[in-house]
C-alpha cells in the first residue's frame, strides 16, 4: 500500500479506534466489552474473519494492562481477591470455581484452585493463567 493511500485513509482515526494503542481507562473498558461481545458472538473459531480482531484487541488490552494494570509479586489468591474487589464481585459471583462452599474454602486458603478453575478465571479476567500460579 502507498504512503499516499495510508494517509488519506487515515485521516479520520477515530473510525480506527478499536484497532489504536489504548490510552486511558476510558479506551481500555471500550475494549475490553468488544473484546467480550466478538468472543460471544464468534468464540474461539479462528475460521470466522473477526478472529483476527480477538487477537489485536487481546494484544491491545494485554498491553495496557502491563503497563497499568501490572500486579506485585502475589500469590494466587491474592491476586484472585484483588480481581474480586476491582471487579465488585463476591463469591456467589464467581461460578467459575464451583459452588458456594468450595469457592469459601479457596478464599479462606484451604483449598488450592485446580487447573480448570484456573484457566476459566484467567479467561474472565483477561489475565495469564500464571497469575493464579503465583506463590507468595
Amino acid at each position: 500500500m502507498k504512503s499516499q493511500t495510508i494517509t488519506r485513509t487515515l485521516k479520520n482515526p477515530a473510525a480506527f479506534a478499536p484497532l489504536l494503542a489504548i490510552h486511558s481507562a476510558r479506551e481500555y473498558d471500550t475494549a475490553v466489552n468488544q473484546l467480550n461481545k466478538l468472543v460471544d458472538e464468534i468464540g474461539d473459531n479462528p475460521r470466522d474473519p473477526r478472529y483476527r480482531f480477538i487477537e489485536t484487541l487481546s494484544v491491545l488490552i494485554e498491553a495496557y494492562d502491563a503497563e497499568h494494570h501490572a500486579l506485585a509479586d502475589a500469590c494466587g489468591l491474592e491476586v484472585l481477591k484483588y480481581l474480586m474487589e476491582e471487579h465488585g464481585l463476591r463469591q456467589s459471583d464467581l461460578p467459575e470455581i464451583g459452588s458456594q462452599g468450595v469457592v469459601s474454602e479457596v478464599l479462606r486458603g484451604k483449598r488450592e484452585l485446580n487447573v480448570h478453575q484456573i484457566e476459566k478465571l484467567a479467561a474472565r479476567f483477561h489475565v495469564s493463567p500464571a497469575a493464579f500460579l503465583a506463590t507468595p
